[in-house]
């Protein structure tokens, strides 16, 4: 019998040899002369580019022309796609020279290079270079949402002098799929910006905003030749684990592989992949019903991910979720372990394809597929994806099946329209559910915008078996309308305001009102660079249906809730961020009032050296948290939290990061309710005690970059976590938390990427 992963790999092979029919066969174009990626921009090797000269402001967004002088170079080779900026920086304004590790997001001089390879509006690469060479890559999907998870392996150098800074890139032909040449040129969309670190203000080409509803779909056209370069990458690792807690050791080894014959068709697939044990999830503290989102770092995953984005309004929901495989198993005995997997995509003309294949082992992994299909026409794309789980060990089958739609229908309005349907089978029962949302953004003139939003969530829809969607039973609906404010007097401290309230409604499936909020928001940009943002909610009173677990409802009064935050960029040696709130709830509703709060300085010690202290406190007046059934207990819950960072860039190659977080947690007990049926509360007359809680994670990371994409990492962890049916102040648990020790580990990691 044929073993999972090697019917994955065969699958991919019988496909390969269809692979002819997609080449792309046009004309190969005459050779440029090759480019020099070193940050000094040669006349001679750009000649012949298109220059663009014309940038204007969109932070804030005036339509106005940058205040520096800003040009760039585009041009297509053999090689790949090549940008130049020349970027103007007199003494007069200061130049953040301060050095980045790779997607850290952090307010410096940096320009960027926005590609949509498709033309379609669906999917965008971003990639920027800092004046300090340091990079950002990510993926761009649903207009103007960002996603660093993603690496890519591309050239970049810049370059500084008396008047200013250069930087130079190549985007390589095969970095994504891309639509098919016709008659030797391949037309795209792309965008360029550069950002002053000192002040924030943004200048682009073309005048699109991601501030906007419509950002990729604004993209500049561009007609180059058509170029195709081949690539075949294999990434094989191996690791070792230590565990200073079990005294044991574990080794492990496998493979990524991506292989591009043309730019219509990409194939990416992985043998036993690393789980990421060099990389580590934030703290997460959640006594609530609703599951906490985590973002992906493993390099197979975020691989030509963007056109399986399938997303809606909820917040992260998505249909493929791909921290499902190799998540939690079934029968609870630890995380599935993947055996293998495989990823293509590709077009046929204006339609595109892609298909995701993965396998756990052992006797209760599970199998995951993923089909998607994307059609474009001028002013809309329609889309479909079907997903199937199968789970042996629960005698479970989910199928999802989703359909989006992107409608353009003049320059002012965008439409976006999803349907989700699923079917699970398990144990002979079949359960069906469906879902669909619409919302739509009107740009209107002076700055002025509308939005409209309706979600609808069966309480028989399930998706999470491979998506993550945070609820379902639920249906909402809201109205928002934005104002900006960009001609604000010159000598005023702020560069631009934008204003937006909203009103929403939020019911159940069954038509219970969770809830009635007004809103209003003021997001402003300061001329230092600055960022100041408030918000202030308003809630009626409503029933939350989900703290018991789907059991007796509870009727919570009104209440608020306000944040106001704010970033101010490096000056000299200092960097700062402070936030605060303000809030009631529980079942005391405005009776009590609680409070957070939190500060986070950073000090430079030099460009390359960085220490951040974040130390924040939270008081919840009236907590409520499930007890079991149908009782709740009512608690005054405290707690501390401290992280520190240290990130150190060596060199060009190597960086250490010290990363620590620990929490302490107290909740002394107020009364225990039993929720009745009509949403009201008796006294409970089980016992509600006192607890408090403390956790801890604390990394040491050290990692040499030996080539593009490939690394030595040496990873020294430590955490743990403890729950007392106690209470002890949170300021205590905070120290205490530094003697856990529910594991300790050190990891060597060795990856290598030969390309052929």
């Amino acid at each position: 019998m044929t073993s999972k992963p090697l019917r994955v790999l065969a699958f991919a092979s019988l496909f390969a040899l269809y692979l002819p029919a997609f080449a792309d066969d046009a004309p190969a174009p005459a050779a440029n002369a090759k480019i020099k990626i070193d940050g000094v921009i040669d006349p001679a090797e750009w000649q012949g580019a298109r220059h663009i000269t014309d940038f204007r402001d969109t932070q804030p967004l005036t339509g106005a022309p940058g205040s520096l002088p800003t040009e760039a170079w585009v041009m297509a080779t053999p090689e790949g796609l090549a940008v130049a900026f020349r970027a103007v920086q007199p003494v007069g304004v200061p130049r953040t020279m301060q050095k980045i590790q790779r997607d850290e997001q952090a307010q410096v001089d940096r320009v960027n290079l926005m590609v949509d390879f498709e033309g379609d509006g669906r999917t965008g690469y971003n990639f920027m270079v800092s004046a300090s060479n340091g990079i950002n890559d990510a993926v761009i999907t649903n207009q103007s949402q960002f996603s660093t998870d993603w690496d890519g392996n591309w050239q970049h150098a810049a370059s500084s002098d008396a008047e200013g800074w250069s930087a130079e890139m190549l985007i390589p032909w095969y970095i994504a799929p891309m639509a098919k040449g016709a008659d030797g040129k391949r037309a795209f969309r792309i965008y360029l910006d550069r950002v002053v670190g000192a002040t924030g203000e943004r200048m682009a080409w073309p005048q699109a905003s991601f501030e906007r509803p419509r950002f990729l779909s604004d993209f500049a056209p561009i007609e180059v030749p058509a170029y195709n370069t081949a690539l075949l990458a294999i990434t094989p690792y191996a690791s070792g684990l230590y565990d200073n807690v079990r005294h044991d050791s574990t080794f492990d080894g496998g493979a990524d592989i991506f292989w591009k014959p043309n730019g219509q068709f990409q194939l990416t697939a992985t043998i036993n992949p690393d789980f990421g044990q060099v990389e580590s999830d934030d703290l997460v503290v959640n006594f609530g019903a609703n599951e906490t989102f985590y973002s992906d770092k493993r390099p197979f995953f975020t691989e030509n991910q963007g056109l399986f984005d399938f997303t809606t309004p909820s917040d992260f929901s998505q249909l493929l979720y791909t921290r499902r495989v190799g998540g939690p198993n079934d029968d609870g005995s630890g995380p599935g372990d993947i055996t293998a997997a495989l990823k293509f995509n590709g077009n046929v003309g204006s339609t595109k394809y892609g298909m995701f294949l993965a396998e756990e082992g052992d006797p209760v992994g599970r199998s995951f597929r993923a089909l998607r299909l994307v059609h474009d026409f001028s002013q809309q794309n329609v889309g479909v994806m079907l997903t199937q789980v199968e789970h042996p060990y629960l005698d479970r089958t989910a199928n999802v099946l989703g359909v989006d739609h992107d409608w353009r229908p003049s320059a002012r309005w965008t439409v976006r329209t999803r349907l989700i349907a699923s079917d699970i089978e398990q144990a002979g029962q079949e359960t069906r559910g469906s879902g669909a949302t619409v919302w739509a953004d009107y740009e209107m003139e002076r700055g002025w915008r509308q939005q409209y939003m309706a979600m609808h969530f069966g309480d028989s829809l399930e998706i999470n078996d491979f998506g993550y969607l945070s609820r379902n039973n639920l249906n909402y609906g809201h109205y928002q309308v934005s104002k900006r404010i960009t001609d604000l007097p010159a000598d005023s401290a702020f560069a631009s305001h934008d204003w937006r309230a909203r009103v929403s409604f939020t019911d159940n499936d069954h038509g219970m009102a969770l809830q009635r909020q007004f809103r209003l928001s003021r997001q402003s940009q300061l001329r230092d660079g600055s960022n100041l943002y408030g918000q202030i909610n308003v809630n009626s009173a409503g029933f939350d249906d989900r703290i018991t677990r789907g059991r007796n409802p509870l009727r919570m009064p009104a209440n608020f809730n306000s944040h106001f935050e704010f970033s101010r960029p490096r000056k000299g040696a200092w960097a700062f961020d402070a936030y605060t709130d303000v809030m009631s709830g529980g079942l005391a509703g405005n009776h009590r009032i609680g409070w957070s709060a939190g500060v986070a300085p950073t000090w430079f010690a030099s460009d390359a050296l960085s220490f951040t202290l974040d130390l924040s406190a939270e008081h919840v007046a009236d907590w409520m948290v499930w007890q079991g059934g149908n009782t709740v207990g009512e608690y005054d819950e405290r707690s501390v939290q401290l992280d520190g960072a240290i990130n150190w860039n060596i060199d060009d190659r190597q960086e250490l990061r010290v990363k620590l977080q620990a929490l302490g947690l107290e909740a002394r007990a107020r009364q225990g309710w039993d929720a009745q049926p009509d949403g009201g509360v008796l006294a409970s007359a089980a016992p509600v005690g006192d607890f408090s809680l403390r956790n801890l994670g604390f990394q040491i990371r050290y990692r040499y970059e030996l080539a593009p994409l490939s690394y030595v990492y040496v990873v020294y962890g430590r955490g743990g976590d403890m729950f007392n049916e106690y209470w002890q102040p949170s300021e205590r648990l905070l120290g205490d938390a530094f003697s856990l020790r529910d594991a300790e580990q050190l990891v060597v990691k060795f990856t290598y990427r030969f390309e052929l």
